[in-house]
């Protein structure tokens, strides 16, 4: 197995224990790379190699899609960030009063937001709460003939816990419902096959695992379900030869820029890109092999420690970047604070401490993150 750490691919490292990717991660050298070149070339050029900027916006679609192993690139739409993609499934589809949108309870508001603004069509919104045994279990109880969707987290945010996709999608499909997936906390993480799941939508934004910027996202989508849409926001960038102005037939295209509203973010585009094929280049069965033993490291001392309380499961296949868990009679937000003084930083989620190594994350960052939740006099400071 290749051996990730103290690349100098990842800079952040030299500065800082960053344990914190599901939030927001630092940008690895290849993506600051491109960014700079992007800016270079606007600072001495302008726009005068939009076209290559356009080239460079349809090899985007192609790398996603052999990163998400799809059939085609027609099926990617280039969005701004998983809540416009959310948002776009959540207004294109025909919706009948009485028709059914099934999701956990307890997701990121992302994908909590979109479905509840159904109910004012008559759409009966179903949140779900999720046991730590058998979470696909609850979903698949509430999914009925009058279910229209169902949509997940592939891995939940406040607790680490990652879903089934197959069993849930299988269940979905059989009921007739269609199954979208906001695989946010997964990709960049852990592969994800959408020719091998019983998946309609994929959707994520760039700036988590995958390490690109924010205000980037993408949406993939089956061929059928997409031509069975309506386009809620339609625009001029939607359209093969967008610079068409005089155009007088403005029918949207069936492929998945039909999605496309107006101007494409370039910057992210670039940035985007660099990151796929870092991730590509390193392999992506290779990260998320070496990404899950430094969450199973984190998950095994935690466990072994009397006053934790584990949120994340200790299973390998429960899990994929994100450890969640609590400290008896302490603070979380006390300790995320105390942590990031001494440059170890985390997040609070909800009474959780949430750490989110990456897969090139040096295994002694990790260990100094473990050695102050062990620190009996350090934890005094955060006593609730």
């Amino acid at each position: 197995m290749p051996e990730f750490e103290n690349n100098t691919l990842f800079p952040v490292i030299d500065r800082h224990h960053w344990l914190n990717h599901a939030a927001i991660s630092a940008w690895p050298k290849p993506v600051i790379e491109a960014a700079q070149r992007f800016v270079s070339e606007n600072q001495h050029h302008g726009a005068t190699h939009y076209d290559d900027w356009m080239a460079q916006e349809d090899a985007l679609r192609r790398l996603l899609a052999t990163f998400l192993d799809a059939a085609s690139a027609e099926d990617i739409s280039l969005v701004r960030n998983t809540s416009e993609a959310l948002n776009i499934i959540a207004t294109g589809l025909s919706w009948s009063t009485g028709d059914e949108v099934v999701f956990p309870a307890n997701e990121f508001p992302s994908n909590l937001l979109p479905w509840h603004a159904l109910a004012a069509q008559g759409v009966v919104v179903k949140p779900v709460e999720l046991s730590k045994d058998a979470p696909e279990q609850d979903l698949i109880a509430h999914i009925t003939p009058r279910t229209r969707l169902v949509s997940v987290s592939a891995v939940q945010f406040d607790t680490g816990v990652r879903l089934n996709l197959d069993t849930i999608g299988r269940a979905a499909h059989e009921a007739g419902a269609l199954f979208c997936v906001d695989a946010i906390q997964m990709l960049g993480a852990l592969p994800l096959s959408t020719s091998k799941l019983p998946v309609d939508f994929v959707v994520s934004g760039s700036h988590k695992w995958l390490m690109a910027p924010e205000g980037m996202g993408f949406m993939w989508s089956r061929q059928s379900v997409r031509e069975q849409m309506s386009v809620a926001l339609p625009g001029w960038r939607m359209y093969d030869d967008p610079f068409n102005f005089n155009r007088t037939e403005w029918t949207p295209p069936l492929t998945g820029r039909r999605f496309e509203t107006g101007t494409v973010n370039m910057f992210g585009v670039h940035t985007l890109s660099a990151a796929i094929q870092l991730l590509q280049a390193l392999g992506p069965m290779e990260t998320a092999t070496a990404l899950l033993d430094r969450t199973d490291h984190v998950v095994d001392a935690l466990s072994q420690m009397t006053q934790v309380q584990l949120l994340t499961p200790r299973e390998r296949a429960r899990r994929a970047g994100i450890v969640c868990f609590q400290v008896q009679g302490t603070d979380a937000e006390c300790m995320v604070n105390q942590l990031a003084s001494d440059q170890i930083h985390v997040a609070r989620r909800g009474h959780n401490v949430r750490v989110s190594p990456h897969f090139f994350t040096p295994k002694e960052q990790i260990d100094a993150f473990l050695n102050r939740v062990t620190d009996a006099q350090w934890l005094s400071a955060c006593a609730a």
